[in-house]
């Protein structure tokens, strides 16, 4: 028996949801998305060219920020055209080619970033346990290898979503629950057996969980190493190396995993709310992350000074 014509992925389309009971003011919502859309791009583009032009800054952990920064960018561009035209536009319908596409790099720049965030808090071990044999065990090689790997990787891991979802069949509910395409979103359409989805993505998302697992262990092990430093001071100042990683770590997990225990035990809340938690997920980190190092890195604080306020000779 053929499935319906509404299944064939050629001609379905999804229709995408705003923010229930305020359809009237989306254009003037649409402000400050847009709003932070400019600025997250800014910010990071702006972190991207001081890394790129200042030989100061050809560093490890510099070049791990801007591996952050790239995934900050690609969280904010794959949700940024559906949010904005639906808000703008009123445009609610995406091929589904489209959204599964959509989808794919959510989830990627997702786990990259999470993987990024882990490699981060090892770098940040490495220069308080070893700050002397630092340049030696992160050489730029390693780093480049690095990145490659967890790229690879990440790429293997989010690939086989969109094929997932396109062998599914798609009856007569295609009405998503957000302004851009997510996985666990777009399979709970299927009347088709979605198990195997099901099962996917829920290994997918614990990659994410392992990420945070070894962050955790990551700051055991440099609390350890902290704490055996002689003077308080000294542990200050240590520790101080580590605050711009530890907010970035919060500002990320904190709205994904608040996000993920709404979805899972406060199903009666209002829809608003839960759309409000993961349009934040998606919005918040790429907009501070530049913020939280730009005020907290004095290098990359004293270049940003002295570009927009050079001093007069």
């Amino acid at each position: 028996m053929s499935p319906p014509n509404d299944t064939n992925i050629e001609a379905l389309t999804f229709f995408l949801i705003g923010i229930p009971g305020l359809e009237r003011i989306h254009p003037w919502i649409s402000i400050p998305f847009s709003s932070v859309y400019l600025l997250s791009l800014l910010g990071n583009c702006t972190i991207l060219f001081f890394i790129k032009t200042e030989p100061s800054l050809h560093e490890p952990m510099y070049y791990f920020l801007s591996m952050l920064s790239v995934s900050d960018l690609g969280l904010s561009l794959s949700s940024l055209p559906t949010t904005l035209g639906l808000l703008l536009f009123d445009v609610r319908e995406i091929h589904a080619a489209a959204c599964f596409a959509q989808e794919f790099f959510i989830h990627l720049f997702t786990v990259t970033e999470t993987s990024v965030l882990s490699v981060m808090a090892f770098d940040c071990y490495v220069a308080i346990r070893n700050p002397l044999r630092y340049s030696i065990i992160l050489t730029n090689s390693r780093v480049i290898k690095t990145g490659i790997l967890l790229t690879s990787k990440n790429i293997l891991l989010i690939l086989p979503l969109p094929f997932l979802l396109q062998r599914l069949r798609y009856c007569h509910q295609k009405l998503l629950s957000h302004s851009y395409c997510l996985h666990q979103d777009v399979m709970k359409l299927a009347c088709s057996d979605n198990r195997v989805n099901v099962v996917y993505g829920l290994c997918a998302a614990l990659s994410t969980m392992l990420d945070l697992a070894f962050i955790a262990f990551s700051y055991i092990m440099i609390l350890k190493t902290v704490l055996g430093i002689a003077t308080p001071r000294e542990q200050l100042k240590a520790f101080n190396t580590c605050i711009s990683h530890i907010c970035a770590v919060l500002i990320f997990y904190v709205p994904m995993l608040s996000a993920a225990m709404l979805h899972r035990f406060a199903r009666n809340v209002s829809p608003m709310i839960h759309i409000l938690m993961a349009d934040v997920f998606l919005l918040v980190p790429p907009l501070m992350n530049p913020i939280v190092y730009c005020v907290k890195t004095r290098q990359i604080r004293e270049k940003l000074v002295g570009k927009f306020c050079p001093k007069k000779s």
